[in-house]
């Protein structure tokens, strides 16, 4: 019989593959709980990509707000996503709001407005990946808070940024705008070209700047690891990908905005099993 966690599993692997085989690697009691919480957060991620216009979306994101609330939803028995969300957070006593927030953040997913600053883009890759980051660490110690704010702060950063770079083709596509305002504006990037397909030398001179950012962060997240966060390592497993990523970002003659910076599977499952038993010491 197929129990919720089993559904929400089956969400991540279609979705996330990444944070699938991550899961996988964590230890067997947690790994369902793992999986409620990738799986919201896929739910949550792909909601653009389900509806036409931003109403109907900004509808689902408040009702996961209604359902994190407490209000009783008629239709949430029949959300199996949702039933695992609400037994993981129960059984590790998960902080609500962190979860209310990132649904907060995908608003701004739904609208083409611009990415204001790159201290926006922070706070937006903090609500959305970072906290995805400290709530696995929670649901790994067992509800213990292990001091990972930090961390999870610049792994969340690092991650978050490397994916908004990859998914530039989508995005310029229908005329959304991550690149932060504050960072465009030193290189004198017009967003318009980058909508039109072109690559110039502006734009690849903005996505060195944030590539050096992400290895900002990456460096952070070395500085404060500590041996004492053994426990959930397998968190922040994914964050072993942003590395070969900007490499492949890197490579002469790539086109941002008409090519996707890819990994093959078998080699990402061969990067994240690797490193499995010490995810810091491999960043």
């Amino acid at each position: 019989m197929t129990t919720d966690f089993d559904h929400a599993a089956e969400v991540v692997r279609r979705f996330d593959r990444d944070r699938y085989l991550s899961a996988l690697l964590a230890p067997e009691a947690h790994r369902p709980a793992m999986m409620a919480l990738y799986a919201f957060n896929a739910e949550i991620g792909r909601i653009r990509e389900s509806v036409s216009e931003p109403l109907p979306g900004e509808v689902r994101l408040q009702w996961w707000r209604d359902l994190l609330g407490g209000t009783e939803h008629g239709a949430a028995a029949a959300n199996p996503v949702a039933g695992a969300l609400s037994r993981t957070i129960d059984t590790y006593n998960l902080p609500r709001q962190a979860l209310v927030a990132m649904t907060e953040a995908r608003i701004f997913d739904l609208y083409n407005d611009p990415m204001p600053d790159l201290n926006d883009l922070e706070g937006y890759a903090g609500e959305t990946v970072s906290s995805l980051f400290q709530l696995g660490c929670l649901v790994l110690a067992n509800g213990e808070d292990l001091g990972t704010a930090t961390i999870a702060g610049h792994a969340g950063v690092a991650y978050g940024l490397t994916g908004l770079m990859r998914a530039l083709p989508w995005h310029s596509a229908r005329r959304q705008m991550y690149l932060p305002g504050d960072v465009r504006s030193r290189h004198n990037l017009d967003p318009e070209t980058v909508f039109r397909g072109e690559t110039t030398p502006e734009l690849l001179a903005v996505l060195t700047e944030m590539r050096a950012h992400v290895r900002h962060h990456l460096t952070r997240v070395r500085q404060a690891a500590e041996v004492g966060l053994k426990a959930c390592q397998p968190a922040f497993l994914p964050l072993l990908l942003v590395e070969p990523f900007l490499r492949k970002l890197e490579v002469d003659g790539f086109d941002p905005l008409h090519q996707v910076a890819e990994i093959s599977q078998l080699r990402r499952q061969w990067i994240l099993w690797r490193a499995s038993g010490n995810v810091f010491g491999r960043l």
